[in-house]
């Protein structure tokens, strides 16, 4: 049976992550001030102080959310812990997928930072706000979840962006129809529709000019062939050239992130284990509710570390 590391996405982030990695591991503390010289800007003061709804913007979370993964993953680099040889696939939720990408070489730390910069950047600019929005879907089917938005696109772009797995779908697009759909799913049974106090549509067609942004973006960069093969958002299956990754990257912006499939694919492929690396437990407590065969770990703090070195050299 193999392991996978995962990385998680948006909403993941809280002030104060982090810090205990930075105060007790030099490796982590070198990865929040490479981000802070790629940036410009002291970023770890946003993480580590707030204030929360600065931390929370877009384009301050992703590129944030990444500096913990990373750090993580530099202090069990640092005690033995090599991706290659231990972890035979690496995914990540949304912005997630960078962290994996960093992670397994794709990218440099500093690229990252700056690419996940463009990219909450872009997202945010693309749709002014107010007019779009996401809602999530708790307990309904997929395809039930698919033929609402069918019936609520006569008033304008809905779609399935995040299927999460465990009955937890989020849609997204302009606002009309998002809350037209929810109010469609309401009445075949969800158990709740609940509009997100997100500021875009992420993962809609209205995330287009963000796709371009990250085109351009992701043109200019070195990129390698990842160490280990990822589990692509937008495939739910594994690739390990960097020409393909980036060309997914660009889709990833407007397309759904199938991360109930990525879970089901690990199952049916001998992964036993997710680590889930970086800030929170949101993808361990999806992971669980997928598949309960495979045994979800969420490795964030000190403690988490030594346990999951214990572990993983066991």
């Amino acid at each position: 049976m193999s392991i996978a590391f995962t990385f998680p996405g948006q909403g993941s982030q809280s002030v104060g992550m982090g810090k205990a990695l930075a105060d007790n591991f030099a490796q982590a503390k070198a990865v929040f001030d490479e981000v802070d010289e790629a940036l410009g800007e002291k970023l770890s003061s946003i993480i580590w102080e707030g204030p929360e709804e600065t931390l929370t913007l877009t384009a301050n979370a992703q590129p944030a959310l990444m500096a913990v993964s990373i750090a993580v993953i530099r202090v069990l680099e640092s005690q033995g812990i090599s991706l290659k040889d231990k972890v035979s696939f690496v995914a990540g939720h949304s912005l997630g997928e960078y962290s994996a990408l960093c992670a397994a070489g794709t990218f440099s730390l500093a690229d990252t930072a700056r690419l996940l910069r463009i990219r909450g950047n872009a997202m945010q600019k693309a749709v002014p706000a107010g007019q779009g929005a996401m809602a999530a879907i708790i307990g309904l089917e997929y395809a039930d979840v698919e033929s609402v938005c069918a019936e609520a696109s006569a008033q304008g772009s809905v779609q399935i962006a995040n299927d999460n797995g465990g009955g937890q779908l989020v849609i997204s697009g302009a606002k009309a129809p998002v809350e037209a759909a929810a109010a469609l799913a309401s009445a075949k049974g969800a158990k709740r529709a609940i509009m997100l106090p997100v500021s875009a549509p992420f993962h809609s067609a209205l995330m287009a000019p963000a796709a371009d942004a990250m085109q351009e973006a992701l043109a200019a960069v070195a990129k390698n062939d990842p160490i280990v093969p990822l589990i692509a958002n937008v495939k739910a299956a594994p690739v390990s050239s960097a020409d393909e990754i980036a060309a997914l990257l660009v889709e990833q912006v407007t397309g759904r992130v199938r991360w109930r499939e990525t879970v089901e694919w690990f199952g049916a492929n001998g992964v036993s284990t997710l680590y889930e690396i970086g800030a929170g437990k949101v993808l361990t407590g999806l992971a669980r509710r997928i598949n309960k065969d495979i045994s979800g770990v969420a490795v964030g703090t000190p403690e988490d570390i030594e346990a999951a070195v214990a572990a993983l050299n066991a």
